[in-house]
């Protein structure tokens, strides 16, 4: 886990039992860790998009007395940073990219310990087939997935649209073999991807997901989550984090599978036959 403040605040929250709600509360004070310590209740109750008397609730929940008691504690253990985001500079597109940076950071800390990644790369190479899931917001992160995996991995299978033909997909999967999900999860949160992975841990698949926090809506129907924050600077969100994440978790992947480097040579070759790119 990352020793920043982000990181810091994250370890407060794992392992407790929280609501819908107060998931959003603290998926909104990691996003903000720098600032969160000098907010009021109802400034955070406002950025959280929440009740003032919800924010009571899960200062409450963690263990503290209210709200005030959290914040106290929050600024022993999880102080600004110097050149922190109270100290950014510049228009609303640099600070977009900055805030980008700093998910990467983070992402980056938090693979300090590979062990995860290492597990998911296991679980990931070991099913035969491999579906992967993905809709709305997260569909380009799944396909970017599946589409460099499909070089390395024998059978990988794209599973980017919703309706009634994504369980039948997942019942496919399972039929042929599969062990394994991965799944791509990012903000808003379609309720058919929550079903779908609820589904899948039913049908004995081992879930994998990339989600912007260890506290979204797909937490409680995955055997592993890792995050990878989301960018909220801009119209739309940003997912620089949950892509790179996606390329890390190829690379432990194409470690377990002893073939790897042979399939990309053989693709290299066909390649190079069929002229199939210009450089």
């Amino acid at each position: 886990m990352s020793d920043s403040p982000a990181g810091r605040l994250q370890a407060l929250f794992e392992g407790q039992r929280l609501t819908p709600t107060q998931r959003r509360i603290a998926h909104c004070m990691v996003r903000r860790a720098g600032d969160v310590p000098f907010l009021s209740s109802v400034e955070l109750a406002e950025l959280a998009g929440v009740s003032q008397p919800s924010v009571t609730r899960f200062a409450v929940a963690l263990g503290f007395d209210g709200y005030p008691a959290l914040r106290r504690h929050l600024r022993e253990v999880a102080p600004p940073e110097p050149g922190g985001a109270e100290d950014e500079q510049g228009n609303e597109y640099q600070q977009a990219v900055l805030a980008e940076i700093e998910n990467l950071k983070h992402l980056a800390g938090l693979l300090a310990d590979p062990a995860p990644v290492e597990r998911a790369g296991r679980l990931l190479a070991g099913s035969r087939p491999l579906p992967v899931v993905g809709l709305r917001a997260a569909s380009s992160q799944a396909r970017g997935f599946a589409y460099f995996a499909g070089k390395v991995h024998p059978d990988v299978r794209l599973l980017d649209e919703g309706g009634s033909m994504l369980t039948d997909r997942v019942d496919a999967a399972v039929r042929a073999g599969a062990t394994a999900l991965l799944c791509f999860a990012l903000p808003r949160h379609p309720r058919e991807v929550v079903e779908a992975l609820e589904y899948a841990r039913a049908a004995g698949l081992a879930v994998v997901t990339v989600a912007e926090s260890a506290f979204a809506p797909v937490a409680a129907h995955s055997d592993l989550l890792i995050p990878a924050a989301v960018g909220t600077g801009l119209a739309f969100d940003t997912a620089c984090a949950p892509m790179m994440l996606g390329r890390v978790l190829l690379e432990a992947m194409a470690d377990e599978l002893p073939d790897a480097q042979a399939r990309l040579e053989e693709f290299d070759a066909k390649a190079a036959a069929r002229g199939l790119f210009v450089e």
